[in-house]
């Protein structure tokens, strides 16, 4: 045979090759993409002690019962990992800065960013200061989430990914908590960016609060007004990162139903599968329901048999940040080693003290930074289990005692009618707080933290009302600052007028406002922008809602981020002088402008879709809402859930997710309820046996 047709027949051997590995690649993931768990029918020998049923619903809610608590965390461990495994395995990698394992080399930055803080060596010490009881249940969760890998289909994205999870350790559920500290805490590189060296110039940019709008909750509802007779905001042209959360609840002397009424609509980022995996939870003295995180046991944010609770995030200040002096400890610099997909081993040095941590800032300077997450660490789970297992709001008050952070505002209702707030989680009594980096010297200065009978409060009453929003929570006279900046106080003021509009409440109407768009910083906007006698017609008649069909809300839109580029600043400060001496202040808009439906539009992406895979991705939702609004919506943070618990009724209210339960992009509850999200419908959670029955349309049962 000549060398010619030697070659050309290795050539094909070598196409046929790759074409059967492409075709066996392609079928596999096809595979995968259609393949959903087992959720009906008996699976035995997995490692429980007793029968353990999962009852899921219309939805795919589960609803776990058990004999025994190994068994029903190890239960909700198998469930939440045959519905969101890929989820927990990547939410774990990034926190811990291992996805070069899989994405190879572009996803290198991040890790070495991520791995400033050491949190897998942290979450090992959080894991030996827990309680015997705590650590067993974390192990049967783990256990449950492994039994599910060993027995549920592999989710495609592994197929696509080309990797295997490795096995779910107990610690890896405290892991996973670090996800929401990272992502709410005030970190060191946003002390960075907003630093300045004099305090005054820094309350001129950075205000505590909008004093027309300003709306503490230990104030009460007395100085909210309909009406508010505004200058212009001091934050009128500051850009507003969305990030935020809702709620509000109300004793029953208040309401109609002669119960307690809380709501909570958390805003985290907008992706799927959601942040938030719902669940019921049974066992002998145990029955907590609600949300929890993908990859956590127990219920984060929901209720028992006795008491409900709600958060939102306190925007305060938890960290203090050095600069680094000449002479670091030589001992305590350490160096960590990066796998890479497709590529060599990457080693990075980091500065990792007794009480402070190195960082590197986006200027390139080098800093240290104290915090209690790193100098003292506890896991926030074991405060929210005993919220799980409360009885009272003075059981609750006490398992927030113990809470490390992030630091939350708390609003608790139990069955005896009442309602209270609690700001709960260590912060710092830094007399910088958050607005400036210190000089090296002031390493040798102590802050301790806030003594928490010092944090804001509403006692326990059935005539309370309480509500935050991120927003400043204390009135004048409070002792500390605790925040560089709270987040406005716009949601919370019509959280507030919604409230003093009414004498008594109702599920409905609680429902009804967490679907609120009225934005008050933009009808402002509009207002001192456009005196009456040269607006617009497109906005003559617009009321300060950011409906979806609304084109005045898209022209509201535009004009705020045309006032807040940097760009044009220049060019509009001349604009407006040589305006404002003939008409006021005015700035002519283009026109037409689309629908906000349309402008305002987003869609949840899922971790992939920057490789491509669109079609992974969630409905696409129409614009309805800003980042001012109660309705929170925006591309980068929007409601995660909206919950109204109608106190000791259990089975009435409900909580709703924007897209589905199901993380399995081939169940019919990936995207299932996004229906009755965009309409507003708060959809159910059986929580009596008898509710639970009705509503079961599945049942899967693990045995010996």
């Amino acid at each position: 045979m000549s060398t010619r047709r030697r070659r050309l027949r290795i050539a094909a051997w070598v196409f046929g090759a790759l074409v059967a590995i492409a075709a066996g690649y392609a079928a596999n993931v096809a595979l995968g993409l259609h393949m959903t768990a087992r959720t009906t029918g008996t699976i035995s020998g997995l490692g429980v002690w007793q029968p353990v049923t999962i009852l899921r619903d219309a939805r795919g809610v589960p609803h776990i019962a058990a004999h025994n608590e190994h068994d029903l965390f190890f239960a909700q461990g198998f469930a939440e990992a045959s519905d969101r495994l890929f989820q927990m395995d990547l939410t774990r990698r990034l926190v811990e800065g291992r996805l070069a394992e899989i994405f190879g080399k572009s996803a290198l930055q991040n890790d070495e960013s991520e791995r400033t803080l050491p949190v897998e060596q942290l979450a090992q010490i959080q894991w030996e200061r827990l309680s015997h009881q705590s650590q067993d249940d974390l192990q049967a969760f783990a256990d449950g989430v492994n039994a599910a890998m060993r027995t549920q289909p592999l989710p495609p994205e592994f197929r696509i990914l080309l990797y295997r999870p490795e096995p779910w350790r107990p610690q890896d559920s405290l892991v996973a908590g670090f996800a929401i500290t990272l992502d709410l805490a005030d970190l060191w590189t946003d002390v960075a960016d907003r630093a300045i060296p004099d305090l005054a110039q820094y309350e001129r940019q950075h205000p505590l609060s909008d004093p027309c709008y300003d709306a503490p909750v230990t104030q009460g509802l007395a100085n909210v007004s309909q009406t508010p007779q505004c200058l212009p905001a001091t934050a009128e042209l500051q850009p507003r990162s969305p990030i935020g959360s809702n709620e509000w609840a109300a004793g029953a002397a208040r309401n109609a139903t002669g119960r307690a009424l809380l709501a909570n609509d958390p805003h985290l980022r907008f992706g799927i599968p959601g942040v938030w995996y719902l669940v019921d939870l049974r066992f002998p003295g145990y029955h907590a329901a609600g949300a929890t995180f993908a990859g956590v046991p127990g219920v984060i944010l929901g209720h028992n048999d006795r008491i409900a609770w709600g958060a939102t995030n306190g925007t305060v200040v938890t960290l203090s940040v050095f600069d680094a002096p000449a002479n670091l400890d030589r001992g305590s610099w350490v160096t960590e080693t990066f796998g890479v997909r497709f590529g060599l081993p990457v080693q990075v040095r980091y500065y990792r003290g007794t009480r402070e941590f190195g960082a590197s800032l986006d200027d390139g300077a080098f800093v240290l930074v104290r915090w209690n997450a790193y100098a003292d660490p506890h896991s926030p789970l074991s405060a929210f289990d005993g919220l799980d297992r409360a009885r009272s709001i003075e059981d609750a008050l006490r398992a927030l005692r113990l809470f490390p952070g992030p630091t939350q505002n708390f609003v608790l209702a139990d069955t005896t009618g009442r309602v209270a707030y609690q700001l709960a989680g260590k912060i710092p009594n830094d007399p910088a707080w958050g607005r400036f980096i210190h000089p090296a010297r002031d390493l040798s200065k102590i802050y301790p933290d806030v003594p928490f009978d010092d944090l804001p409060r509403v006692a326990p009453s059935q005539d309370a009302i309480a509500w935050t929003a991120n927003n400043k929570m204390y009135g004048a006279g409070y002792p500390y600052r605790l925040s560089p900046e709270f987040a406005p106080p716009y949601r919370a003021y019509r959280i507030a007028q919604l409230l003093k509009a009414r004498t008594r409440y109702d599920v409905a109407y609680f429902a009804r406002m967490q679907m609120d768009t009225l934005s008050l910083p933009e009808r402002d906007l509009v207002r001192e922008y456009y005196p009456r006698e040269r607006t617009p017609a497109l906005l003559a008649r617009w009321d300060g809602r950011f409906i979806p069909s609304s084109r005045a809300a898209t022209a509201a839109f535009q004009l705020r981020r045309l006032l807040t580029d940097k760009v044009n600043q220049r060019i509009i400060a001349v604009l407006l002088q040589r305006r404002t001496q003939r008409y006021g202040r005015f700035v002519p808009l283009p026109a037409p402008y689309s629908p906000w439906g349309v402008v305002g539009a987003v869609t949840p992406k899922h971790p992939l879709a920057s490789l491509g895979l669109s079609f992974l991705n969630g409905t696409t939702f129409a614009g309805d809402g800003d980042a001012f609004t109660i309705h929170v919506q925006s591309p980068g943070f929007s409601q995660s859930f909206r919950a109204v618990w109608d106190i000791g009724n259990w089975d009435a209210g409900g909580i709703s997710l924007p897209q589905g339960e199901s993380g399995e992009p081939g169940s019919r509850h990936y995207t299932d309820e996004a229906a009755d999200w965009i309409a507003g419908r708060l959809l159910p959670l059986p929580y009596s046996r008898a509710a639970v029955e009705v509503a079961a349309l599945e049942r899967l049962t693990l045995v010996p």
